[in-house]
């Protein structure tokens, strides 16, 4: 979740561009967005088509239908097992090539299914960007089901993100606003919380102060997902079965990761999933206080700027009411 103002490019905050609603679909992209920015060009199933026939020929002839028009992307399912991502916005394209360049190589690394593009699309005469063909991953979004359904799911994430926080690439995608040390971040979370936009912001600053004066990471920079939040998650019988939405994929702190303990589970969900991410990588109680205070600026972030979606509200509610009756890493 980074507020990217509704881009799709790193940039401004802790949020990404507001995921699909909770409840509306029980499908990875079936969903259109509420107040989305305008379309710096406008994708259709006849843009989709010349696409396709002009690249990856093959694929024609297969249904299509628009399954989603969010923020940054139009989704096009493709047949009953693909999906076409066509950035609509400038700044969507550059996540779009961060995926194809770095899902290929963390996919092995992780015991969820995530869509690692399939065909690569570039940039033609008539449209301006890469573009992606992508697995149809079937599931519910998770942030459709109660907290106390997740926590089941605690241990399989914090495997998860164990699997992938390994040292990353030299030429991992740079985000200033994931992985990086808090320090960085705090008077632009601080602001916002000053701001007093939403329900006890004072008391959530009061909290991130402590936990953002924790030792800073001091180890190598590690594959990020960089918003793994219950809006970027799937589930299929109540299991955890895929990560979605890495436009965010870096390097650095794993803490930034690791705010998902106060973002998606109760204190039941969130102990299982610190015992068992500690145990696989020996993370430290200033880890899991940098972690809170991500989580802090998460939900800062999420509940200044979600007015039209109900969904991506609660998420922060319930990070906010996670945060403040946490006191644990003292």
């Amino acid at each position: 979740m980074q507020d990217r103002a509704g881009s799709g490019a790193c940039a401004t905050d802790e949020l990404s561009s507001p995921p699909p609603a909770a409840g509306t679909v029980s499908r990875q992209y079936a969903v259109t967005v509420a107040g989305i920015p305008e379309a710096e060009v406008e994708v259709d199933l006849g843009l989709v088509a010349r696409l396709l026939g002009a690249q990856h020929p093959d694929l024609l002839g297969r249904p299509m239908r628009i399954a989603a028009n969010g923020w940054d992307n139009v989704m096009v399912r493709l047949g009953h097992d693909l999906a076409v991502r066509v950035p609509r916005r400038a700044a969507a394209a550059v996540l779009v090539e961060h995926e194809q360049r770095v899902l290929p190589r963390i996919a092995p690394l992780l015991p969820l299914a995530v869509p690692v593009p399939l065909r690569v699309g570039r940039p033609t005469a008539f449209y301006p960007w890469s573009w992606s063909v992508v697995p149809w991953l079937r599931g519910e979004v998770a942030a459709s089901v109660l907290p106390s359904v997740r926590d089941a799911w605690a241990v399989p994430l914090a495997e998860a993100l164990a699997a992938l926080h390994v040292p990353a690439d030299a030429d991992a995608p740079a985000n200033p606003v994931r992985g990086v040390p808090l320090a960085a971040r705090g008077e632009a979370i601080r602001a916002r919380m000053r701001a007093g936009s939403f329900a006890r912001a004072g008391q959530l600053r009061a909290a991130f102060d402590p936990d953002a004066a924790a030792h800073a990471y001091a180890g190598p920079a590690r594959w990020l997902h960089g918003d793994p939040h219950p809006l970027n998650m799937l589930c299929v019988d109540a299991r955890l079965t895929a990560l979605i939405d890495f436009g965010d994929v870096t390097a650095g702190d794993p803490a930034t990761d690791l705010a998902t303990g106060w973002l998606t589970f109760t204190p039941t969900g969130r102990g299982a999933f610190v015992d068992r991410y500690t145990t696989l990588t020996g993370a430290n109680a200033a880890t899991w206080r940098r972690a809170r205070a991500w989580a802090a600026g998460m939900a800062s972030a999420v509940l200044g700027a979600s007015d039209d979606h109900p969904a991506l509200a609660a998420v922060g509610r319930h990070a906010v009411e996670q945060i403040l009756g946490d006191r644990s890493f003292v």
